[in-house]
């Protein structure tokens, strides 16, 4: 039955109104989450230049980033709970503001002098290092509320035949956006402009929020939806105090107390939370999604993926600039050819899924990804940039080929009226994933080298010096070399082994060869098309 034409356009009516609802959804997703990815890896590469600045150690500047990633822990399960009380557009739009928010406190931070500067916040005496902990808090809030919400926004706003496509275009700020975040970092910091990591954010913000403002519909929700708060407590311990612990063993070590406790503490508070949950009439996290087969599936491909894709990303610009000699800002240029491969292929994945189902180029993803993990664990001091760049081109199609296809697959057989909660919980277990990947392979990496070149070598020549201690030099960095180029294979072999793994599982996703027998959802209201072109599960896979 049609809605009369005295209602409102909203959810319920709008696509017959305005058949380009969809791409203004599109736009504003890019948009403000290009933003929060964004902001990831440029402040990654300005934390030296924070330690710097701050005049503090590493533990104390590691906190930049640990709270940030305890907070984004936090708030990414509450995002579904949030979104059906209060509206996915109302709660998506507040991520993002706070996000903004946060970006632009930073930045302010970042201004202050940190040896004189100190002012009362309440009760408390905050100084500009602790300003800036606290901003980078409310912009976790921020990013963990928005991700899965703009996720579940952009599904709920495509019909079936397209959402393949739809993500592949918002595929392209997945990658792209971590891979430029180098770039722009190594440029503000190498130019004295801390402040603009941080302020950077605010025009992309804008442009996401003002398109979010009028153009994306508030979606239906009720402010009797139950509170589950021994799912929040539960939810927030868990994921929290994994990536805590996660983030902090980059810099101490698994075998830290400190490090064991938060870990220790986060799995326990898992376990109670999956006993909780699957007991809850109203859960927070809808763990029952897991027997919906494409999800579990898709789910697990890409937890186990994730430490393929990402975790390995990070040992080729420490290789880079450790053992090459780079910048950072070099460094990611040497490594933009990753991110374009991966914007082309994404798109073309994305629409090769809409036709085919998602299990064929993520098998031919995770199978490049092996060969490419296999190759570099092979490279020397001396291996062939060219050689290295041809190996990132065949990375970044894989890239593209996987990223949003298994996030798709995951979500194509859940119900609309689930999506709310299915996203947060794959985006919180891939974040807490990704964090304990990129740990792990750390490990792996450090645990080779027995040996730190002390501070005081010359990075010139040096001539000057007496033949003996000329020779203990040299002695130092070939030790060294050989040492950080065994730990880098050693951490690409073992990721060789969990690419060939995630390919394992990823055979057992739907599609093609053989008929995709998943019963795809049907087009919601939100998205509904005219009543004779609305898509079979068969038609939409052009079977």
């Amino acid at each position: 039955m049609e809605t009369p034409l005295t209602t409102p356009p909203s959810a319920t009516s709008g696509a017959h109104v305005d058949p380009r609802y969809k791409w203004r959804v599109l736009a504003s997703v890019v948009s403000g989450l290009f933003m929060v990815i964004l902001d990831s890896t440029v402040v990654n590469v300005a934390l030296k230049s924070l330690q710097q600045h701050y005049q503090v150690g590493t533990n104390e500047a590691q906190w930049v980033i640990s709270l940030y990633t305890l907070t984004l822990g936090i708030s990414t399960p509450l995002s579904g709970f949030l979104g059906d009380r209060f509206g996915m557009k109302r709660i998506y739009l507040t991520g993002l503001g706070m996000f903004a928010v946060g970006s632009m406190l930073c930045g302010f931070a970042s201004m202050l002098d940190p040896g004189t500067t100190t002012f009362h916040l309440g009760p408390f005496l905050v100084t500009p290092l602790t300003f800036l902990i606290m901003a980078r808090g409310i912009q976790g809030i921020g990013g963990g509320i928005s991700l899965p919400l703009g996720t579940a926004l952009l599904f709920k706003a495509f019909p079936p035949r397209e959402i393949g496509a739809a993500f592949g275009i918002f595929g392209i700020v997945l990658v792209f956006a971590p891979a430029i975040g180098p770039l722009l970092g190594g440029a503000l910091v190498d130019h004295n402009l801390l402040a603009w990591v941080f302020f950077l954010n605010i025009p992309i913000g804008a442009i996401g929020l003002t398109i979010g403002i009028n153009f994306l519909r508030e979606s239906d929700h009720s402010g009797k939806v139950p509170v589950d708060i021994p799912g929040i407590i539960f939810a927030g311990l868990g994921f929290g105090l994994i990536l805590l612990a996660a983030s902090n063993a980059g810099q101490s070590g698994w075998t830290d107390p400190g490090v064991l406790v938060s870990l220790a503490a986060g799995i326990v508070s898992l376990g109670i939370l999956t006993f909780v949950e699957l007991r809850a009439p109203s859960p927070l996290l809808d763990l029952k999604l897991f027997r919906i087969p494409s999800f579990a599936i898709a789910n697990i491909a890409g937890l186990v993926g994730t430490i393929a894709l990402f975790g390995a990303e990070f040992l080729l610009p420490l290789y880079l600039q450790i053992l090459r000699g780079e910048t950072a800002f070099q460094a990611g240029l040497t490594l933009l050819p990753l991110a374009i491969a991966s914007a082309f292929a994404t798109v073309l994945a994305g629409r090769l899924s809409d036709r085919l189902g998602p299990r064929l180029p993520i098998v031919i993803g995770f199978l490049l990804i092996a060969y490419n993990t296999y190759q570099l664990s092979q490279i020397t001091i001396d291996t062939s940039l060219t050689f290295i760049g041809f190996l990132l081109v065949l990375r970044g199609i894989a890239v593209g080929l996987i990223i949003q296809n298994s996030q798709v697959a995951a979500l194509m057989d859940v119900p609309p009226a689930r999506l709310n909660r299915a996203t947060p919980l794959v985006q919180a277990s891939r974040q807490t994933m990704q964090s304990i990947g990129v740990a792990f392979l750390a490990t792996i990496l450090t645990s080779a080298i027995t040996i730190t070149i002390p501070a005081n070598i010359p990075t010139g020549s040096t001539a000057n010096l007496p033949p003996v201690v000329q020779q203990q030099i040299h002695q130092q960095l070939l030790t060294f070399q050989h040492q950080y180029i065994t730990g880098l294979e050693n951490a690409y072999l073992a990721t060789f082994v969990i690419a060939i793994i995630a390919t394992i599982l990823s055979l057992f996703l739907p599609g093609w060869p053989g008929k995709w027998a998943s019963a795809r959802r049907q087009p919601t209201a939100e998205v509904a098309e005219p009543a004779n072109e609305v898509p079979t599960a068969q038609s939409a896979l052009g079977e």
